[in-house]
């Protein structure tokens, strides 16, 4: 008798794209815990077991991270993300650098080129949100917040494929910030962006680039 593929119920597919829309509108961001499973099933209306299938067919998918005894987390925004977050999470650190130099340095340089009044103003507000989490002592929403900073400098350039392979790879470059993050984070470790917007707002693509390609070589704070 020939093999056939198993069919997946249709109310399970229609729980696994309601939760996937949650994650990839960023109602559950990267790093959050997602609601527990009595709460999705109170929520959802469904049975547990449909509830546990899409759960464990998005984390399959490397959207989610169960961990025994503490929660679900989003662990990627897209499956391309969660593929990558698992084929990268052992490589040399060194290449996870050099890859964020040619992404982000080529990103500058279309920002200052193509950057609109509302790129500045976003620039401006993840700047700020970067700087208070320095200056608060807190890692992880340092992480994040300078994450956030160099999408919106991806952003800015206008090209969407680069714009989706960065965001991809966005779960890949927190993973080595927070390995790297020194704790004991003071004034002689930040690694001030300031100078990279204004030469963003200036339009000047050649200084935005090679302040960009400074950036990712300062942030591994522990080889200080």
């Amino acid at each position: 008798m020939p093999l056939t593929s198993p069919r997946r119920s249709a109310l399970a597919d229609q729980v696994i794209s309601q939760l996937r829309a949650q994650i990839t509108s960023g109602e559950w961001p990267v790093g959050s815990r997602i609601p527990t499973e009595p709460e999705l099933v109170e929520q959802l209306g469904v049975a547990r077991n449909t509830v546990r299938e899409a759960v464990r067919a998005l984390a399959h998918n490397g959207l989610l991270d169960i961990r025994q005894g503490s929660g679900t987390y989003v662990l990627a925004t897209s499956e391309l993300a969660g593929v990558m977050h698992r084929r990268f999470a052992g490589a040399d650190p060194g290449h996870v650098i050099e890859l964020r130099i040619a992404l982000e340095t080529t990103a500058a340089q279309l920002a200052a080129e193509r950057r609109t009044e509302q790129d500045l103003r976003q620039l401006d507000a993840q700047l700020a949100r970067r700087e208070r989490a320095w200056v608060a002592g807190d890692p992880g929403a340092f992480v994040e917040a300078d994450t956030t900073f160099h999408m919106a400098i991806v952003a800015a350039s206008h090209n969407d494929v680069l714009a989706e392979l960065y965001a991809d790879l966005g779960a890949v470059v927190r993973a080595f910030l927070r390995a790297d993050l020194d704790t004991r984070m003071g004034p002689e470790t930040y690694v001030d962006h300031g100078r990279l917007v204004t030469a963003i707002r200036e339009g000047d693509g050649e200084r935005a680039a090679a302040e960009a390609a400074t950036h990712p070589l300062g942030c591994r704070f522990r080889d200080r």
